[in-house]
């Protein structure tokens, strides 16, 4: 078995020229500017240089890949029917497409993984081999943020948003009916190509994060108000909605490059704690923020009746708050009351210890992964590792 090191370099932009152990490293075929253009890399990087890793964007190292994905994405979306095709365009056009914080992880993940191929590339065949490993990334990431944004479209319907991320719901903007039919075209856009990556394990995956997706929503909806105030029904949900996607589509690049199953399952760990611990800082938020760093309003879930973490640990401390939470949160003085409770607890410090033990598992996962002498590897890993803490600090 011969190990490509990302084939190509995203952060250097240049291909192999040596053997060196147990890699077989590629040499500099005449396709070169071809692998150029397709991936835009970026300059070489280091994390590590100024020794304040924590003040470095760890997104800086995809950047470029993450702009040529934006562009890709507004041109998967076309669509005959002229009002279908703009409702799809205005979720992906400039300013707001959002922050494809999805596509940068798992291109980043993509990045921390060697190419593991079964024998040594034919004569001219590694930089055909490295173009097409780096395609199929780039199509994982493209099928990800299409499945996330219908099912942000669908979520804005039922909540009757009018905000998604500080800019105008496509619901609020075209109406529910042209909303509704333009998250279902982008879900069947995510999985013809899906089904065009040819790989079985990847399908079943991406089908599961879909699935649990509509699931997470249904308990959101239908729980009684014993499960409202249920931690194990709250996270179970929480991972349905908020996780399930990311740690399953990091599982994905991982299979995609040839990984083992516990290199595999290390990627999925990665990204289901990752995505927890971004949702329980957001229900601190939900607190302690304002509209502006909110992209929503102020306690935005509490009037819906959605009890979240902070809530629950408050709870825990004060049995009596259960019967304003019986009461509902029509009454704006019931919020008022829980909220005293809330202040008088350590809810806020609880949820924010819970976010950073899962903040953690996410970085032990990266720091579990098998040793490898590339130092874009290393650097890719090194910036997972670094997201873990700005999720804490919310950056």
């Amino acid at each position: 078995m011969f190990i490509f090191p990302n084939g190509v370099s995203r952060i250097s932009g240049i291909l192999r020229t040596s053997f060196s152990g147990r890699y077989w490293l590629l040499p500099h075929p005449p396709c070169f500017p071809q692998c150029q253009s397709l991936l835009f890399h970026t300059t070489s990087q280091s994390l590590t240089d100024s020794g304040t890793k924590e003040q470095l964007d760890p997104f800086s190292l995809v950047a470029d890949e993450v702009s040529l994905i934006a562009r890709r994405l507004r041109s998967l979306v076309v669509a005959e029917v002229p009002k279908l095709a703009s409702a799809a365009e205005y979720v992906f056009k400039d300013g707001v497409e959002g922050k494809m914080t999805h596509s940068k992880v798992l291109l980043l993940m993509g990045s921390a993984m060697d190419f593991y191929v079964a024998e040594s590339p034919p004569q001219g065949g590694g930089c055909a081999l490295a173009i097409e490993h780096c395609k199929r990334q780039h199509s994982l990431a493209e099928i990800t943020e299409m499945i996330h944004v219908a099912n942000r479209i669908h979520d804005g319907i039922v909540d009757d948003a009018n905000k998604r991320g500080g800019t105008g719901s496509l619901n609020f903007v075209m109406g529910n009916k042209l909303a509704l039919l333009a998250g279902d075209f982008l879900l069947s856009r995510a999985f013809n190509a899906l089904a065009s990556l040819k790989n079985t394990e990847a399908l079943l995956l991406l089908g599961t994060a879909v699935e649990n997706l509509v699931t997470g929503e249904t308990m959101q909806m239908t729980a009684t108000v014993e499960q409202h105030c249920s931690m194990e029904y709250y996270m179970q949900k929480t991972y349905y909605k908020s996780a399930s996607l990311l740690s399953n589509s990091c599982k994905t690049m991982a299979l995609l490059s040839g990984q083992t199953a516990g290199v595999a399952n290390l990627a999925y760990e990665y990204g289901k704690n990752l995505g927890l611990a971004y949702q329980l800082m957001d229900d601190i938020l939900d607190f302690t923020g304002t509209p502006c760093s909110l992209g929503k309003g102020f306690l935005s879930n509490t009037p819906h009746g959605i009890i979240t973490t902070p809530i629950l640990f408050a709870l825990e401390e004060f049995p009596q708050l259960r019967a304003v939470i019986d009461r509902g949160f029509d009454n704006p003085a019931n919020i008022d009351t829980a909220l005293e409770y809330l202040w008088k607890s350590r809810g806020i410090e609880r949820t924010r210890k819970l976010a950073e033990k899962h903040s953690s598992l996410a970085a032990a996962a990266i720091d579990s992964l098998p040793d490898s002498n590339n130092e874009d590897v290393r650097n890719s890993r090194q910036a997972l590792v670094i997201l873990t803490q700005r999720i804490i600090r919310k950056e």
